[in-house]
């Protein structure tokens, strides 16, 4: 009967720990971040999202992105938000060969994840082209919704697809915020898009 205070204590303890499914279990966060965005997609996009390149159309629940061949550059979609720590959650599906790509930037590139046939990767932008510093090979089906979930926090960045999880580390991540970002190709839909974050960047 000594050791009942103790058990008590620690199911106490059990109890108001946050509880996350599997696919919403933090990768570098010990807590959960205030959302700062979670568009329907079933009106416009809010004035906190800008379409910097190609058309980005909301519809019924799914954002749909139109290339314009005349800009030659990836369809972009910008969150003029500038998050030290973020956790972006979205779904997102290839009709066809394509990539999905989720960043953040200062007044240049900063870091980003990429999704493509090869699998996943994240790079850091300190030099030209991007620099990979970790990458996964996993199948990618077309015509099936994948689930990703981006994180960063000081000098780490770090990704989850599908239930596969990678991450990285590198000075040049740390580098002040002044946006996320979104790019894909015409051939990739994207729903349940969701960011959350804090724009200055946690006590240690």
């Amino acid at each position: 009967m000594k050791q009942l205070p103790t058990l008590i204590a620690f199911l106490s303890l059990a109890i108001a720990a946050p509880v996350f499914a599997q696919g919403d279990k933090p990768l570098l966060h010990e807590r959960a971040l205030p959302v700062v965005a979670a568009p329907d997609f079933k009106e416009p996009l809010a004035a906190t999202f800008a379409g910097v390149k190609g058309k980005w159309i909301p519809k019924e629940g799914v954002l749909s992105i139109v290339d314009i061949p005349e800009e030659k550059h990836i369809p972009v979609l910008h969150h003029k938000v500038g998050l030290a720590s973020a956790v972006i959650e979205a779904e997102f599906r290839f009709d066809g060969a394509g990539s999905f790509l989720v960043g953040c930037d200062s007044d240049k590139h900063i870091g980003r994840v990429v999704v493509n046939a090869a699998g996943l990767s994240i790079a850091e932008d300190s030099v030209k082209p991007s620099h990979t510093i970790a990458k996964l090979p996993l199948p990618m089906k077309p015509g099936e919704w994948h689930r990703l979930r981006v994180e960063w926090k000081g000098d780490q960045m770090a990704a989850r697809l599908d239930g596969k999880e990678l991450s990285a580390q590198h000075p040049f991540l740390a580098t002040p915020k002044s946006r996320s970002w979104l790019a894909a190709g015409q051939t990739v839909k994207v729903r349940n898009l969701k960011i959350s974050g804090e724009t200055t960047a946690a006590k240690p």
